[in-house]
């Protein structure tokens, strides 16, 4: 049951050049696939409110689309990282279309005076052998992540159950930047904090937690 909400062991170890929990034992919030009008604010509001630092594994398409909400999660002092340009499974396309959209969101990212990808994280987690190898040809590191928590069905007693049962001290936590989330992402955000709290765990800032 557990592996729904944290990758198993031996796909870590196959894996194992890419980030599946933090290197400094505090807890990462991540935010998949904005940015987007209407959640984006309201997670960069909480994240103020609650003194937190996150990354955003944005989608190109979505940055071009919304260039000033991505100029904000950078000056607010949070990581923006590549999520593909159209968000497409690579793993179902060429790899000369998969490359070109890891280079297509880097090609957008340029055009953000400051924003230097450095991360990448594959839509809807799905990767291979061959991604590994085409990730590595872009010099970028894969971010994956150890508590998966389902905000996207806009239960937060899911969220809930999630967070109580797997957090960790060095999770990696995966939220999401888009509508489906949108009405629950805050309490989602508070509800993270609070068991945090609660087990003593701290919040680390991206950078030193994917060194």
């Amino acid at each position: 049951m557990r592996y729904l909400y944290n990758p198993p062991l031996i796909m870590k170890k196959i894996f194992n050049d890419f980030i599946w929990e933090t290197s400094n034992n505090k807890i990462l919030l991540t935010f998949d696939d904005g940015p987007n009008p209407g959640t984006t604010e309201l997670i960069l509001n909480e994240l103020n409110n609650q003194n937190l630092k996150a990354a955003f594994f944005c989608v190109g398409n979505n940055i071009s689309l919304n260039r000033q909400l991505a100029k904000d999660i950078l000056t607010n002092g949070h990581l923006m990282a590549n999520h593909t340009y159209n968000h497409k499974v690579i793993t179902k396309l060429s790899e000369s279309d998969a490359k070109k959209e890891i280079e297509m969101f880097n090609g957008i990212a340029g055009d953000i005076p400051g924003f230097i990808p450095l991360y990448f994280r594959p839509p809807h987690g799905r990767f291979n052998l061959k991604t590994g190898n085409l990730i590595k040809e872009s010099k970028l590191k894969n971010v994956m992540w150890s508590l998966l928590t389902y905000d996207y069905k806009n239960d937060p007693q899911i969220v809930k159950n999630a967070v109580k049962k797997y957090l960790r001290k060095n999770s990696i936590v995966v939220l999401h930047d888009s509508l489906k989330s949108k009405s629950i992402i805050t309490d989602s955000i508070k509800i993270i904090v609070e068991e945090a709290y609660i087990k003593g765990f701290e919040f680390g800032e991206p950078e030193e937690c994917l060194k």
